[in-house]
């Protein structure tokens, strides 16, 4: 790896930025509380781990060189917010009929894993970033990127997590407003649907998300 302070403050700078991740986090802590938050930001950061793996062995250039296989990403995580999105909105709480029903832990988790695993921004982001910072005669190129990208999930993590808990503490007192609970179902799904389209129009200038 050439420059690792030089790395670490492009990745920390990169990844301080709000993405759709953040947003997509700060949704969820705003709508169910830090928990949820919290356990979305650990699964944005497992399908990290997914990326760092598939960057490492050589397949998101794969991807990324591919129409139809990039396509088929960019499509199906859209596809896959929309879902999202009207989930959200059939979903209503037995103590109040526009209230948003939390969900169970563990799709929390899983929802968060499969939109990131599925955002083609990620993997962008790991082709046009890591590779600046590859020495190439230090050998060991896929473990270079292994050890980048695992770096760089970390700091994603802490700061996912931040997000994670100052939007719950904002959300526990939005949630205690009547006002924004009647319209919290229809906030959340524009979210989604917005994150969706910011998906499928997710091109060769996307930075990480």
């Amino acid at each position: 790896m050439t420059n690792p302070l030089l790395f670490l403050l492009a990745a920390l700078t990169l990844v301080a930025i709000p993405g759709p991740n953040h947003l997509y986090i700060t949704t969820r802590s705003i709508g169910e509380g830090r928990r949820a938050g919290v356990v979305s930001a650990l699964g944005v950061e497992t399908g990290t781990l997914v990326h760092i793996a598939a960057a490492a062995a050589g397949l998101s250039a794969v991807v990324a060189a591919s129409a139809t296989a990039f396509g088929f990403l960019r499509y199906a995580g859209a596809a896959y917010l929309v879902y999202l999105a009207y989930r959200t909105l059939r979903s209503r709480h037995r103590l109040g009929e526009m209230e948003l029903a939390p969900q169970p832990i563990h799709r929390v988790y899983l929802d968060g894993a499969l939109v990131n695993v599925l955002n083609p921004k990620v993997v962008l982001f790991f082709l046009a970033f890591l590779p600046q910072f590859v020495d190439q005669d230090a050998g060991a190129v896929p473990l270079q990127i292994a050890v980048m990208g695992l770096a760089t999930g970390l700091i994603g993590l802490v700061s996912d997590i931040a997000y994670a808990l100052a939007a719950g503490s904002i959300g526990g007192w939005l949630r205690a407003r009547p006002a924004f609970q009647r319209r919290q179902r229809y906030l959340t799904s524009m979210i989604y649907l917005g994150l969706g389209a910011v998906a499928v129009f997710a091109g060769p200038s996307a930075r990480r998300a």
